[in-house]
This record gives structure tokens, C-alpha cells and sequence, in this order.
């Protein structure tokens, strides 16, 4: 069964045709940058690339179907990219050693999450979705840790869903946008920033390393090298940090919070 709809998608050739043209019309349209302040944002195909599918998803061009289909479609392309990422790490393992517990502790910026948007989310009177939205940055383990515990029909599992579909929408967009502003605008490192950019997706990593690239072209290498194997370690670890750690702290700061919010009622 796998192995046929596995050659149906590779046989969805109206699809194919569709993600290339958007591919060919996003970088013919190239890169642009503007001053805000002292901080200066780019603007890169993959943004271009990001509005002009969600505009066709809108259209009778692009079934639900076709839709599907293309899901996992973007597994394979970011298995190319990381495929990338782990040829240029190489050369940069002694930076990347010399950078210490820095990289290795980065991770813990993702706890971040809990902390700044739970507040806002109780405060907005979201329920138990609240959980599934602000355990992590829901990329795709965080989504089948969810699903797994809770189900997928559960006010967790849709919680999730909300953010994940929103991250995969606006994720990249804002990180792209946001890098390559901070980085120009603050006085911290360039490599800082691209550390930050390894959240555990391929996508909002590039587009978030590529803003930086643009901002400083010549430490290209370096931040490409930083970003990837701060991504490998967020995909390899992060799962396990939401298991023992973001999961169960979210249900009690929730718990303590819902007790409130119902206390003052």
C-alpha cells in the first residue's frame, strides 16, 4: 500500500509542474533588502515562494489531493538540505567545539515558549489547547509526542495542530525577516543569531540563516555551520527535552493558572 502511493505522488505530475514554477518565479524575482532603523530586513525567494503556494492553494489549481500529496514532499527536501548542512559542518567542528556549552545549552531557549506564551494564552481564555500550542515550537516530533499522549481529537492535539500549521504558514516568513533584523540592529554576535535559528526546522533555519548570510556574506560558512548543527541537535534532543521537561512543566504552570483564572470568577 505505501509503495503505491508512493509512486501516485511521484506520478502527480500537475504538482510537480505547480512546486516548480513557483521554484522558477520566486528566485527569478531575486533577493531584496530595506533599511528599518539601523536594522535591515531581507526579503528571500523562499518567502516569495511561501505566498505565491498559499495564494495557488486558494485557487482550482491545487486540489486537496495534491495538497496532501506535497506534504511529504517537504520531508525530502529538507533531508537534501540537512544532507548539505552535514558536509559543511565538517570542516567546522573545531569552531563548533570551541563554542562550548553555548550550543549545547541552546536548546533551553526553547522552554522559552512556555514561559511567554502560556501567560497570554490562559490570560486569552484558551483551555488545555493551551498545552499543545506553548509546550515547544511544534515542529513535527512535538506533534506525534502530543498525538501520542493525548490523541489527535483531543483540545492538546489541536492546540498543536493550530501552531504547527501556523509555524509551517508564518514560521519561516518570520524568521527570515526577524534574523536578519535583530543581527544588524543588536550589538550580539552574528553567530549568536545563527545559533537561535536551530529551533528543529529545515525551513525556518534557512530562511533565518539565509537573512544572516546576506548580512554578513563573508562569514557565510561559519553561519551555515553554526545554524545546521544547532537544527541536528534541536531535532535530536529537543524531543527528549519536551518529554522530561517542556510537557510536564506546561501541565503544572497550566494547573496553577486555570486554578487562578477560576478563583477570581
Amino acid at each position: 500500500m505505501a509503495q503505491e502511493k508512493a509512486y501516485g505522488l511521484w506520478k502527480d505530475w500537475k504538482l510537480h509542474v505547480i512546486v516548480f514554477g513557483i521554484v522558477i518565479l520566486a528566485d527569478s524575482i531575486g533577493q531584496f533588502s530595506f533599511n528599518v532603523g539601523p536594522g535591515v530586513v531581507l526579503l528571500l525567494p523562499m518567502l516569495y515562494a511561501i505566498i505565491i503556494g498559499l495564494i495557488i492553494f486558494f485557487t482550482p489549481l491545487v486540489s486537496e489531493k495534491q495538497a496532501k500529496n506535497a506534504e511529504p514532499l517537504i520531508i525530502l527536501g529538507v533531508a537534501l538540505l540537512l544532507a548539505k548542512i552535514g558536509v559543511i559542518i565538517g570542516p567546522s567542528l573545531p569552531e563548533l567545539i570551541a563554542a562550548g556549552p553555548a550550543l549545547l545549552l541552546q536548546e533551553l531557549g526553547n522552554l522559552g515558549t512556555i514561559f511567554l506564551a502560556l501567560p497570554v494564552a490562559v490570560m486569552l481564555g484558551l483551555r488545555r489547547e493551551a498545552i499543545g500550542m506553548t509546550h515547544s515550537v511544534a515542529r513535527e516530533p512535538n506533534v506525534g509526542l502530543i498525538m501520542d499522549k493525548y490523541g489527535i481529537n483531543s483540545a492538546e492535539g489541536r492546540g498543536v495542530m493550530a501552531v504547527y500549521i501556523f509555524g509551517t504558514v508564518f514560521g519561516a516568513v518570520f524568521m527570515g525577516l526577524i534574523a536578519g533584523f535583530l543581527a544588524t540592529l543588536t550589538p550580539l554576535h552574528p553567530l549568536s543569531f545563527a545559533m537561535a535559528s536551530g529551533i528543529g526546522s529545515g525551513s525556518m533555519m534557512a530562511a533565518a540563516s539565509g537573512s544572516l548570510i546576506g548580512a554578513f556574506p563573508d562569514m557565510e560558512e561559519q553561519i551555515v555551520a553554526f545554524a545546521g548543527a544547532s537544527n541536528l541537535l534541536s531535532l535530536s534532543t529537543g524531543l527528549y527535552l519536551s518529554i522530561f521537561i517542556g510537557l510536564p512543566l506546561t501541565e503544572k504552570l497550566y494547573a496553577v493558572m486555570a486554578r487562578r483564572r477560576e478563583a477570581k470568577k
